[in-house]
């Protein structure tokens, strides 16, 4: 029996989908490792563990996480796989392998994909297309970047989280202000600048085994996620087609193995087994520009998303391949899309919802889950809004429709 342990900082909904994953499949001892105490497991989820329950302080902490990992070993069985879904969790889980003799990601790896600054430079080494950028330990290197590349620029932490804390860039007032808006560059903390691409954004979800891309899957975001970053009144939707093999996904295939080759060269197969999520852009100029890589599932419900236009649930399918290094392809039969409720106005709770039924009644049998917003509740603190919908058709077109039509009409005002 394989023994795989899994970094759930705290037992809540979404990471719940993950241990229940692990749990069902035949074969593994999981364990688990948590900020939460074990009677935070949902009950149901216990008789199937197998392993042990481990709680840290700090989850994020790759020492507290190998000191976890040694007792976990001695205590149920040596541990075949460390993993974690969150994003955060990839550096902390590469030094908890490397210091508790855990195959898989080490910290060489883990950085090519965690600090954006060192996967550009990877990728830019390796002929792939990718912003222009340099790092910047104060204002004044910001400033010596934007007459060296011009603005339009991004100013990012190289460890940033999505488009979390990104900042576009137009003028030299712009480079003033970002100590304002919580970025200042230092020795310490070092700002990621890089010039601005305009395209149509879009991503590429590969599964390998050992280093070998057994399959691929795309979206795209409507609009970018800096433009809703930047608009915090805009509500925005992921497409997943029906079609498969249709441009401009297929097209960006040659640049996906490319990237991928560089970012896991030199890995061992354990390490390079994994679910990444690519960011690229299509130019004007129909140049495919790599954005960022996580070797991590993807978000803004691109799970369920790819789970529902393939018939399986996805994170079963993760939680397989991340144990086992087995992976199922499935035919697509649906495309899919996923459309965030995001509020106007002032205010910290959520004042007004409108348009609900009229959305409901307009996407049909297409809406598959909604959560909807509700009055009373706090401001979503993240850019995923107070609420979303699911939706799946036979036909890309008819899920643009349904996507549409729930934007338009639902409506959350902030009071």
């Amino acid at each position: 029996m394989r023994h795989l342990v899994f970094v759930a900082p705290k037992f809540l909904e979404n990471t719940n989908r993950y241990v229940a994953g692990f749990a069902k499949l035949d074969g593994l001892a999981v364990s688990v490792i948590s900020e939460d105490p074990v009677e935070a497991i949902p009950g149901a989820l216990k008789p199937h563990l197998h392993g042990e329950h481990y709680r840290v302080r700090n989850s994020l902490d790759g020492a507290q996480l190998a000191e976890a990992c040694r007792f976990l070993a001695r205590a149920v069985a040596p541990i075949d796989r460390l993993t974690g879904a969150l994003e955060q969790l990839q550096l902390p889980l590469a030094q908890a392998r490397e210091l508790a003799g855990i195959p898989g990601m080490g910290l060489t790896h883990a950085r090519r994909f965690r600090d954006k600054d060192e996967m550009k430079r990877v990728l830019r080494a390796a002929g792939v297309s990718v912003a222009r950028s340099d790092l910047a330990t104060s204002l004044d290197d910001v400033r010596a970047v934007a007459r060296r590349l011009g603005y339009p620029l991004i100013a990012k932490p190289p460890a940033g989280l999505g488009s979390r804390s990104t900042y576009r860039l137009e003028s030299a007032d712009d480079v003033d202000a970002l100590p304002r808006m919580g970025l200042s560059p230092s020795a310490e903390a070092p700002v990621q600048v890089e010039q601005f691409v305009r395209g149509r954004e879009h991503t590429c979800e590969t599964v390998t085994i050992a280093g070998k891309a057994v399959w691929r899957s795309g979206t795209r975001y409507f609009p970018t996620p800096l433009e809703v970053l930047e608009n915090a009144w805009m509500q925005y939707c992921v497409l997943l087609p029906r079609e498969q093999d249709g441009a401009p996904w297929t097209d960006f295939h040659p640049t996906n193995e490319a990237a991928l080759q560089a970012l896991f060269a030199g890995a061992s197969p354990e390490a390079s087994t994994a679910l990444t999520h690519m960011e690229w852009f299509l130019t004007d100029a129909n140049e495919r520009v790599v954005g960022e890589v996580g070797a991590r599932p993807p978000g803004v419900h691109i799970m369920p998303m790819m789970g529902l236009a393939h018939e399986t649930n996805f994170v079963d399918d993760w939680c397989e391949l991340i144990a086992f290094d087995r992976f199922t392809p499935r035919p697509r039969k649906w495309a899919c899309g996923a459309a965030f409720f995001r509020g106007q106005g002032r205010g910290d709770r959520v004042a007004e919802v409108h348009g609900l039924p009229a959305a409901i009644e307009a996407a049909g049998d297409a809406l598959v889950e909604l959560r909807t917003p509700k009055v009373g509740m706090p401001r979503a603190a993240g850019y995923e809004g107070e609420g979303w919908a699911l939706v799946k058709a036979p036909s890309t077109g008819a899920v643009k429709q349904a996507l549409l039509g729930l934007v338009q009409r639902v409506q959350v005002r902030y009071g």
